[in-house]
């Protein structure tokens, strides 16, 4: 009888170690791939040409795309970019920074005209480059 006890407690051990480990592995969220991350963000920064304005805009929409893309990526809930940033403020730094340079994307989004300067530019980058250091993502 003693030995059934345990070999029924061994059984629910490992089924429960297994079980364990197969949520971990399957959870979304936790770790990015950094290297990944790096690599693009590297691609934005360096795509940024001193008076030329149109790579300021592709490089602030392409920020917010990447930050976007770590959020889910980390498992942020939310249904936009905007939910999954308010999901996420307890985890930035410098919360105006990276707001700014998000309203800064949705002007060149949805609005004609839009003039970005080069220190805009730079500032927005430096708001999306913290969220992601923020997020471990670089």
């Amino acid at each position: 009888m003693d030995g059934t006890i345990i070999l029924l407690f061994a059984a629910v051990l490992i089924v429960g170690v297994l079980l364990f480990a197969a949520i971990t592995l399957t959870k979304k969220g936790g770790s990015l791939d950094v290297d990944k991350y790096r690599s693009r963000w590297l691609t934005i920064e360096q795509s940024v040409q001193k008076d030329n304005e149109p790579s300021y805009h592709l490089a602030i929409m392409n920020a917010d795309k990447l930050l976007d893309q770590a959020l889910r990526d980390h498992g942020t809930k939310g249904q936009t970019m905007g939910d999954r940033m308010k999901f996420a403020k307890e985890r930035w730094s410098d919360r105006n920074g990276v707001w700014t340079a998000h309203k800064l994307r949705n002007r060149i989004a949805h609005e004609t005209d839009v003039r970005v300067s080069y220190g805009e530019t730079r500032s927005a980058l430096g708001g999306f480059k913290q969220a992601l250091k923020d997020l471990g993502a670089i």
